[in-house]
């Protein structure tokens, strides 16, 4: 079983940044992939970027260049650095894990609660 716990969700103007930390236990396992999904109210999940531990990252077409995920294996935690903020970004946003696969083929086995982020 992996946990996750995400924080760091708030309220943000427009152009402004957030910084989404999670914490999980996925770093005792030596192959893995991670990622940040978002939901906003009415719409389906997404993935937005994901990261495995070989260093393979993928982002969504609508955040490249605005949003960089990155891990901290020391702290156990994985981060997702959110600038110039749209209020389209808005949503619930939850990490997910793998502790079996690559990012190819991640199936994100498990989920954090999630934090609201909300852009205006």
């Amino acid at each position: 079983h992996v946990q996750l716990v995400e924080s760091g969700g708030g309220s943000v103007q427009a152009g402004g940044s957030l910084r989404l930390p999670c914490e999980t236990s996925v770093f005792r396992h030596s192959a893995y992939c991670m990622g940040w999904f978002r939901q906003a109210p009415g719409g389906e999940r997404e993935m937005v970027a994901g990261v495995d531990n070989e260093g393979s990252t993928k982002y969504a077409d609508s955040v490249k260049g605005r949003f960089t995920i990155s891990e901290d294996s020391a702290q156990n935690t994985l981060y997702l650095q959110m600038d110039d903020l749209k209020p389209e970004d808005t949503g619930m946003y939850t990490c997910a894990a793998d502790p079996f696969r690559a990012l190819w083929h991640c199936e994100f086995i498990y989920r954090g609660q999630g934090t609201q982020v909300t852009v205006s």
